[in-house]
């Protein structure tokens, strides 16, 4: 990594260091840790629920954005999308701190219960600095056991009204996504990115575009390419993903049925489509 890369990184440290969310709605805000974004559902001054939780030893910077929007008030729960690392590695310690349960679907709990191992990293899927060092990310399972619970096979969440998840597997077995009918608002997890998530240069560049899923981290592209029609289906009106920055309007609309309709060419790496 050359050195204007390690300049901007002690930067994004810095900025991190001094971590505040970004309001999407009155009552969505997220706050963009080095490697995946973290989102609080509810206003402030009311019962909210924190959505993934970072990388390991991310908590006290996601504790001081959380206490930006709702001072010491704690969630009511932390939901996650998923049991990948950058989106599980401080859940137990926020966990702990907050005194309040995790859930996640019944189908990443051995993810998350110690009993069963992500496949590794593919370097070779292209994209980025991202992409090649993906071999070394951790993919052993994490242990939350005590702390986690089964989401309802009813595709309701605990403690959070009016929006329901929406099972979209493909990146891992039992990956959701959340959606709120009322302004179709779509938390969607690692269903899909709006920025390039291979490559290093989108952390430090956030162009706003709608790809595909992390595919050095994805598991089943026959499901990941279901999963993004039921996604584009929906026709949300917002889009926060677990990768870049949130977006809106007829342009993510128009990118998101384009991926849907072209997910093979637009997605898959070559040497996964066959």
């Amino acid at each position: 990594m050359d050195q204007e890369h390690l300049d901007k990184w002690k930067q994004l440290e810095h900025d991190f260091d001094h971590a505040v969310p970004e309001k999407v709605t009155r009552d969505v805000a997220y706050y963009r840790t080095i490697l995946s974004n973290v989102i609080m559902i509810g206003a402030p001054n009311e019962d909210w629920i924190l959505v993934d939780a970072g990388i390991k030893r991310y908590q006290d910077r996601i504790l001081h954005a959380c206490e930006e929007r709702y001072g010491t008030k704690p969630p009511v729960a932390i939901i996650l999308t998923h049991g990948h690392f950058d989106h599980t590695g401080s859940a137990k310690k926020l966990a702990d701190h907050w005194q309040v349960p995790i859930y996640i679907h019944e189908k990443e709990m051995d993810y998350v219960t110690g009993k069963k191992a992500y496949p590794p990293g593919d370097p070779t899927v292209g994209g980025g600095m991202i992409s090649l060092l993906s071999s070394l990310f951790p993919t052993k399972p994490e242990h939350l056991e005590g702390y986690v619970t089964a989401l309802p096979m009813d595709g309701s969440i605990p403690e959070l009204k009016g929006w329901h998840y929406i099972e979209t597997p493909g990146h891992t077995p039992g990956h959701i996504s959340l959606f709120r009918d009322e302004d179709r608002i779509l938390i969607a997890g690692d269903a899909i990115s709006t920025e390039k998530p291979e490559s290093s240069l989108a952390v430090f560049f956030p162009i706003q575009h709608v790809y595909g899923p992390p595919a050095y981290f994805t598991q089943d592209w026959m499901e990941a390419e279901t999963s993004v029609k039921k996604l584009a289906n929906l026709e949300p009106d917002y889009v926060i993903a677990g990768h870049g920055l949130p977006m809106q309007g007829e342009t993510m609309k128009q990118e998101l049925k384009k991926l849907a309709d072209n997910f093979i060419n637009q997605a898959i790496p070559k040497h996964k489509r066959h």
